[in-house]
C-alpha cells in the first residue's frame, strides 16, 4: 500500500509539472563521475542521489568532468559527454595554452544527443561544477573566435555556433562564483595531500583519472595511486591559468564573472551552506560543534583569512563565514564582475512563479562542504535533510515555465 501510495504521488505530481527536462549533475574541483570510486558517490556518498531521482521518475545525467582542470576544459567536456562527439578545446585556447585541441581519447557517444533548444536541460552543479555550468551556458550564447581581432571563428558546434536557450535553469550549490580565500592553497600543496590522498585510500582508485590527456598526461599503466599524485603535484600545469586553482581564486572568479553574465532566458538558484559562527571576541568565524575535524581545521583557518584584490585591498569581515572549503558570501551568486553583480534576491517559499534571468539564493543551510551532497554523514537525520532537498528543488525545477 505504502509503495502504490508513492507510485500515485510521483506520477500525479509529474502530470501537473509544467516541463520534463532532464537534470545534469556536474561535480566540483576533485570530484568524480558514476563508479569512478567504487560503490562511494559524489552525489550522495554511501547513498545514490541521482539513482533516488531517476527512482522518483526523473531522467538524470552525471557527467565526468575533469577534476582538476579550468572551467573552460571542463564545460567543453559537459558538452561532448551530453551532446556527443570528439571534444574541442578550440584552437586559439589550445595554442594560447599549450594543450592538445582534440585528445583523441575523449570522445563520446553521447548521454543526451537530443540535446537543443527544443530539448533542453536543466544544470545543477557543486562547487566548481556551479561554475562550469555559467562557462558551458556563455559558450552556447556566443561565438568563440581563435583570436582576439575576431578573423577567424572556432570551428566546433559549441563555439563557433549559437546555440540559445539548450539551457532551462542552472542551479549552483555551494558554489565560489566569487572565489575563495583559500584559492592560494588549492594547489598541489594542498589538496591532493590533505583530501584527495586521504578519501583515495578508504575507497580505492581503481578506476579513478585526473582527465588530463588535453596536457598529454595520464595514468601509466601499473602505475601506483602515490606516484600517479606526485607526476601531478610536480607538473606544469599549475603555472598555467588554464586550471583550477585560478579560477577557484578571488582573480580568476572575477574574470569568470565578467564575461559569464545571468542570461535573462536562464532561471537562476544558488544554495548556500555554512557551519562557522561569529566568534563572540570578534569578527572571526569559528565551526560549529559536531563537524567532522578537518571541515573544522579548514573552517577555522577561512574563519579569519582574508583575500587580495588585485589593488592589493583586502576581502572584509563577510568572508569569514564558510562551509569548511567555500567562503559563503561568494555562494549567493556572481558578484564581482567588472560591470557588476548579477542580479540576486533571496529565496522565500511564498514565490509562486519564478523568473529568468536572476538568481534566486536559497540558504545558508548549516551544512558542510559535502553534507550537502551526502558525504561524511553522522546523523540519519543530515543524511535525510540531505536527499529531500535534492528531491524538494527536483521537482521546483519540473515546475518553472517553458519559454
Amino acid at each position: 500500500m505504502k509503495n502504490y501510495i508513492s507510485t500515485f504521488f510521483v506520477i500525479t505530481s509529474f502530470a501537473i509539472c509544467k516541463n520534463n527536462y532532464p537534470i545534469v549533475f556536474i561535480h566540483g574541483f576533485l570530484g568524480w563521475g558514476p563508479n569512478e570510486m567504487g560503490n562511494y558517490n559524489y552525489w550522495g556518498g554511501d547513498s545514490d542521489i541521482c539513482g533516488l531521482l531517476r527512482n522518483e521518475g526523473y531522467q538524470v545525467f552525471e557527467v565526468s568532468v575533469g577534476p582538476i582542470s579550468s572551467n573552460w576544459d571542463r564545460a567543453i567536456e559537459v558538452f561532448y559527454q551530453l551532446k556527443g562527439g570528439q571534444v574541442d578545446y578550440g584552437k586559439g585556447h589550445s595554442e594560447k595554452y599549450d594543450i592538445i585541441q582534440k585528445p583523441e581519447i575523449k570522445f563520446y557517444e553521447g548521454l543526451y544527443p537530443e540535446w537543443d533548444e527544443n530539448n533542453p536541460i536543466h544544470l545543477i552543479g557543486h562547487s566548481m561544477g556551479g561554475q562550469t555550468a555559467r562557462v558551458l551556458n556563455y559558450m552556447l550564447n556566443n561565438i568563440i573566435y581563435v583570436d582576439s581581432l575576431k578573423r577567424d571563428k572556432e570551428k566546433s558546434k559549441l563555439l563557433g555556433e549559437i546555440n540559445k536557450n539548450w539551457i532551462c535553469s542552472i542551479s549552483t550549490i555551494s558554489t565560489p562564483h566569487d572565489g575563495i580565500t583559500l584559492g592560494d592553497h588549492l594547489n598541489k600543496n594542498f589538496s591532493f595531500i590533505q583530501y584527495f590522498i586521504g578519501l583515495a585510500g578508504v575507497i580505492g582508485t581503481d578506476f579513478y583519472n585526473f582527465d588530463l590527456e588535453q596536457w598529454g598526461f595520464s595514468r601509466k599503466e601499473n602505475e601506483s595511486w602515490g606516484q600517479y599524485v606526485e607526476r601531478i603535484r610536480d607538473n606544469k600545469i599549475w603555472d598555467s591559468k588554464n586550471i583550477s586553482s585560478w579560477d577557484l581564486s578571488l582573480l580568476g572568479a572575477r574574470q569568470i564573472n565578467s564575461y559569464a553574465r545571468g542570461d535573462k532566458n536562464v532561471y537562476y538558484f544558488s544554495i548556500s551552506t555554512s557551519v562557522t559562527e561569529k566568534n563572540k571576541k570578534n569578527d572571526w568565524h569559528t565551526p560549529q560543534e559536531g563537524s567532522p575535524l578537518l571541515i573544522q581545521a579548514r573552517a577555522r583557518i577561512i574563519g579569519k583569512r582574508v583575500g587580495y584584490w588585485e589593488d592589493g585591498s583586502e576581502t572584509d569581515s563577510t568572508w569569514y563565514e564558510n562551509d569548511g572549503l567555500v567562503n559563503t558570501i561568494s555562494m549567493s551568486g556572481p558578484k564581482t564582475g567588472e560591470k557588476g553583480s548579477d542580479q540576486i534576491i533571496r529565496f522565500n517559499k511564498d514565490i509562486s512563479q519564478f523568473l529568468p534571468g536572476q538568481w534566486y539564493s536559497i540558504g545558508p543551510l548549516r551544512m558542510d562542504h559535502w553534507n550537502i551532497i551526502g558525504h561524511k554523514m553522522q546523523l540519519k537525520e543530515t543524511s535525510e535533510n540531505s536527499i529531500n532537498f535534492f528531491k524538494e528543488h527536483a521537482l521546483r525545477l519540473m515546475n518553472l515555465t517553458k519559454k
